[in-house]
């Protein structure tokens, strides 16, 4: 039994976290390229954001919400 743990903790260490450790060398060399994955996830928020904007700003300019104040029965 104690073997499936090691062979766990060798999946984990040796395979599945070494770009982690590729990535943690590189910081001493190049700061920005080891920070590429956090550049990447901020390129994707900007995009989506912007595209959301623009998809709000269409269906505005269509008036097809209702902005009236007795929109809701509770109001």
């Amino acid at each position: 039994m104690k073997d499936f743990f090691y062979a766990i903790q060798d999946l984990f260490v040796n395979v599945l976290f070494a770009p982690f450790d590729a990535l943690r060398a590189l910081e001493l060399d190049n700061w920005f390229a080891a920070n590429i994955m956090s550049w990447m996830f901020m390129l994707i928020g900007f995009v989506a954001f912007t595209y959301w904007m623009i998809q709000l700003k269409k269906f505005n300019d269509n008036n097809e919400e209702d902005k009236s104040i007795t929109s809701h029965s509770y109001l």
